[in-house]
């Protein structure tokens, strides 16, 4: 009963990782990099790459079943083989696959909906980790600088994500279908700031960006321009596009966590 963790050393990978093991479930993670994993003990730790496929041959042998993510490298570029990944998989004598989406459709999404094998697509809102972004100029200037403040997202916790699909690889029930996946409500910008605050103890100023600014800032950072257009593609629009879900309560029997939560459990990084 392996299961083979794809991004192991990701944000949500890592709560994947951890869910299993407190299920008792022995697990396998892929990683470019095993010697700077740092993955708990009992995790059995191997090199591979999905955008190298004949690198998971030997991490496929023995394995139950395998979660996948939509995006690789440091650009967080869609997979360019998901064919080849999926027949691998299949050659394995692997059924069941949980694919995590990524900011842009690549080619294993395809590859993973139109296999025979049994597959359960994850499909997160706004993580509330990327809210790390921010934890540089809330240290040094007590501010959070975005755009679309009036923008109301329910963001999900990485705990949630990685639950559900642990839940999922380890359960049945679930192939075929997709789960989107939010946190358990809708906040604004200005709503997110003050709850960080809240959580460190001290006022943080929010100021709202345009999105000219915003573009000139994250090219200045390196973001590709793919990724700046899902941006706006994804926050710039009207109130009421994004709604709370009941997906992580259905699947875990457990109800997702707050942003207030998440805050407090990383406020020292904002301090």
């Amino acid at each position: 009963m392996t299961f083979l963790i794809t991004g192991a050393t990701g944000s949500v990978g890592r709560h994947v990782v951890d869910e299993l093991l407190r299920m008792g479930a022995p697990v396998r993670a892929l990683t470019r990099d095993p010697a700077g994993a740092g993955l708990p003990a009992g995790v059995q730790v191997v090199r591979g790459d999905l955008a190298r496929p004949e690198t998971l041959v030997p991490a496929l042998r023995g394995v139950t079943g395998v979660h996948l993510i939509d995006v690789g490298g440091p650009d967080y570029a869609p997979q360019p083989h998901g064919k080849e990944v999926v027949e691998l998989v299949r050659e394995a004598g692997v059924r069941k696959v949980t694919l995590l989406s990524g900011w842009s459709t690549g080619t294993l999404e395809a590859a993973v909906t139109g296999s025979d094998l049994d597959w359960t697509y994850v499909q997160p809102t706004e993580f509330m980790v990327n809210a790390m972004a921010w934890a540089d100029s809330v240290r040094t200037a007590g501010v959070v600088e975005e755009p679309f403040g009036a923008t109301k997202t329910a963001m999900v916790h990485e705990a949630d994500i990685g639950a559900v699909i642990a839940t999922v690889l380890t359960g049945d029930g679930h192939a075929g279908h997709s789960y989107g996946l939010t946190g358990p409500e809708l906040l604004d910008m200005p709503a997110k700031v003050r709850i960080l605050g809240e959580a460190i103890g001290r006022e943080i100023a929010y100021v709202e960006l345009g999105v000219a600014e915003m573009r000139e800032r994250y090219r200045a950072r390196g973001v590709p321009e793919e990724l700046i257009a899902f941006q706006v593609e994804a926050f710039d629009v009207p109130d009421g596009v994004y709604q709370v879900t009941d997906t992580v309560q259905a699947v875990t029997g457990r109800p997702p966590r707050t942003f207030a939560q998440w805050a407090a459990e990383h406020a020292e990084a904002f301090l």
